[in-house]
């Protein structure tokens, strides 16, 4: 039986969003063919009609993370000009902090896996990183580029680890004290971008 092109696509998405749900939750080594597969409904047949080996699922669904949260800056910036940034460290170091670790941003939740993962993937978590940056850094309006670039790493690193950190401790209120410090210094930080231009 032919499948049409949009049931294939379908089953990709559904495929990749699982993946992307359980590398999340319980890291690379912690998922398997068999539980991505029962988590996209999906048999190990249609998985490997869409990808070529958990490690090429894996790669696809970091970069979807990462693209997903580059196109929800894109999205804040166009909406609310130059208070973008402040919107989304609200959002970022909100209520989403302590969502579902399977629908946690892919930035702190799936770069550690990145660390130890294949060469490839490694070159192509870098090449979108570099783009996330550049969309981070077109928002801020420091005249000088290589600023803008240096603001933006400093920016997605202080919020990434500062949800890492947050996410990490039981306690909501050392929770909350963490989430209100890393806000405080990612808003100055970005106001001093601003300010400059």
């Amino acid at each position: 039986m032919r499948y049409s092109a949009e049931h294939k696509e379908e089953t990709r998405r559904r495929i990749l969003n699982a993946a992307g749900q359980l590398f999340r939750q319980e890291g690379y080594g912690g998922s398997g063919i068999d539980g991505l597969t029962k988590a996209a409904g999906v048999t190990n047949g249609a998985f490997y009609g869409h990808f070529a080996s958990k490690r090429d699922a894996f790669r696809i669904a970091v970069l979807a993370g990462l693209e997903e949260l580059r196109l929800g800056i894109a999205a804040l910036k166009a909406k609310r000009g130059r208070r973008w940034f402040r919107t989304f460290v609200e959002l970022y170091l909100g209520a989403k902090r302590t969502c579902e670790l399977g629908q946690s941003c892919a930035l702190p939740s799936l770069s550690p896996e990145v660390m130890r993962a294949d060469a490839v993937t490694r070159r192509a978590y870098e090449q979108e990183l570099r783009r996330l940056v550049d969309e981070v850094a077109s928002g801020l309006s420091t005249r000088r580029s290589a600023k803008r670039d240096e603001t933006a790493i400093i920016l997605l690193a202080l919020l990434a680890g500062g949800v890492t950190l947050a996410r990490a401790v039981s306690d909501p209120a050392l929770s909350d004290k963490i989430a209100h410090a890393v806000r405080k210094q990612a808003l100055t930080i970005a106001s001093s971008a601003f300010e400059e231009s």
